[in-house]
C-alpha cells in the first residue's frame, strides 16, 4: 500500500520556522532526503535516528517525488 506523505508530513510556523517535518518530531525532511542523496541505507540511517520508521522514509520520499512533479501556470 502506498505511503501518503501528508500522513506523516507537517509544517507548522512555530517549530523549524515551518519547514516540513516528520510529524510529532523536530525531524526535518530534507535532513532524512540528504541522508538517502548521500547514499544511506533505511538500517544506517535508523541507527542515527532509532525512532524513525519505513514508513516515514517512504513518505518524505514521496513528498520529494510530489514536489517535483509541480508545475507552475503560465500566463
Amino acid at each position: 500500500m502506498p505511503t501518503n506523505w501528508r500522513d506523516h508530513i507537517v509544517s507548522t510556523p512555530d517549530v523549524l520556522r515551518g519547514k516540513p517535518r516528520l510529524k510529532g518530531t523536530r525531524l526535518p525532511v530534507s535532513l532524512v532526503l540528504g541522508y538517502l542523496a548521500a547514499g544511506k541505507s533505511l538500517q544506517e540511517i535508523k541507527k542515527e535516528f532509532p525512532d524513525l520508521t519505513e514508513e516515514q522514509v517512504a513518505a518524505c520520499l514521496d513528498y520529494a517525488r510530489e514536489l517535483a512533479e509541480f508545475e507552475v501556470a503560465t500566463a
